[in-house]
């Protein structure tokens, strides 16, 4: 099973599943299908009843904005939603560093890093036309979550002809065998994929932790395919500690991931090669959720697409938590905006989502309603065309039809 943002184990009662785990219980495909029954018993209905039927404070549906205040209301709402965020300051542009440059595949790949002011630096692809000249539009490629922490941008990405197998099977299982940054780029994109927060260069070492807490686990020989599985289950533990501590420490998951995927696009707007006034955004899963954060609060991301994240808040606090990261979650936001109005802030620019009608992540029904949520607030402004959902059969996953769907999305509102 595919989890957004992943990391659920074996035991159903941990609360944590492992994504793509083949032992997950019966109890899933049990919740898969059903929302006669919810996750907290008794405490459900009271608990959806706190949000539920009301428009949240700060929706566009409410009747007291309207098309003619639309910049007030989403100033409003953007600096409401950035504190509940707690998004932390982590400086200026850095330094970025070329490690290393080469052809392959049609593109121009770039291996980068920088260095934030706290962990270790992030490594980053950039790829693009290999005999690309002037200046191209940008997308800024977010690479899922998938359970696996210890994989990032080559979840997304291929750089030569003998990747990991651990790469082939996670591109295969979620991509249908597809890099779909390559892909996105060969149609004429600069195209810069990073690690997100805590992934892959930016992933938790186990030396950095107290020893206590490495359940016998070390860094040596990462490559291995066993110590890879073994670390993403450590890491899937390890989930409930780091948001506490973000928690602890003023901020939120969301707030962290916004901060570092914002450095990434102020690194790609900054590239002369770059049309930093057609920049998008997109992925899967984890990808997905980023990209309703980026795509709502940044006004530089000119066309957002976002792949197999979308539902409304009842859908988690009733049925669908158990298959989510803490990643996701921004306390007190949900009686201000409803999970989709997030992406909606972004209204009027061009907003593409994709759905798994079959995907386990979400009950259909709240697919359906964030959609209509979003159709609302993109009717409501006077530009129902700018707002697209599609359905496609299967369970979650960005296959080639979706993809082609998204990158025909991309061409038409960032290309010339």
């Amino acid at each position: 099973m595919s989890i957004a943002g992943g990391g659920i184990f074996n035991s159903f009662a941990s609360g944590v599943f492992l994504e793509n785990d083949q032992h997950i219980p019966a109890a899933m495909d049990y919740f898969k299908d059903t929302t006669e029954l919810n996750l907290i018993g008794t405490y459900g209905p009271w608990a959806v009843s706190l949000t539920e039927n009301k428009i949240p404070s700060l929706s566009f549906r409410n009747a007291q904005w309207d098309k003619q205040n639309i910049e007030d209301w989403r100033k409003t709402a953007k600096q409401r939603l950035a504190e509940r965020m707690g998004i932390p300051n982590i400086g200026g542009l850095p330094e970025v560093k070329v490690k290393k440059r080469y052809n392959y595949d049609g593109l121009q790949i770039e291996e980068l890093s920088w260095q934030l002011p706290y962990g270790r630096p992030a490594d980053a692809i950039l790829l693009k036309p290999a005999q690309a000249k002037g200046q191209l539009p940008g997308i800024l490629a977010f690479h899922d979550h998938g359970g696996n922490k210890y994989l990032g941008t080559r979840k997304i990405t291929l750089t030569s002809n003998t990747p990991a197998q651990v790469v082939i099977d996670h591109q295969q299982e979620s991509y249908e065998g597809t890099a779909w940054a390559n892909e996105i780029a060969k149609r004429g994109y600069v195209v810069l994929v990073a690690d997100a927060f805590p992934f892959a260069s930016r992933r938790v070492m186990l030396q950095d932790v107290n020893e206590r807490f490495r359940n016998g686990l070390n860094d040596n020989d990462p490559e291995n395919p066993d110590n890879i599985e073994k670390y993403n289950q450590w890491a899937a533990e390890h989930e409930h500690i780091m948001a506490k501590s973000l928690f602890s420490a003023g901020t939120t998951w969301p707030g962290v991931f916004f901060a570092e995927d914002r450095k990434a696009l102020d690194i790609l707007c900054a590239r002369p090669d770059v049309d930093a006034n057609r920049i998008g955004c997109g992925g899967l899963s984890g990808g997905g959720m980023r990209t309703v954060f980026m795509g709502g609060l940044d006004d530089r991301i000119k066309c957002a697409v976002c792949v197999g994240f979308m539902t409304t808040w009842k859908d988690f606090v009733l049925y669908k938590s158990f298959t989510h990261t803490w990643m996701t979650y921004v306390p007190i936001l949900p009686n201000e905006l409803n999970f989709p109005e997030i992406l909606g802030l972004r209204v009027p620019l061009p907003t593409l989502v994709l759905n798994d009608s079959e995907d386990q992540l979400y009950t259909l029904p709240e697919m359906k309603q964030a959609d209509a949520i979003l159709r609302q607030v993109f009717e409501k402004a006077g530009v129902p065309d700018r707002y697209q959902c599609s359905y496609y059969p299967g369970p979650h996953k960005f296959d080639k039809p979706m993809q082609q769907e998204a990158f025909n999305w991309f061409d038409r509102w960032l290309k010339k």
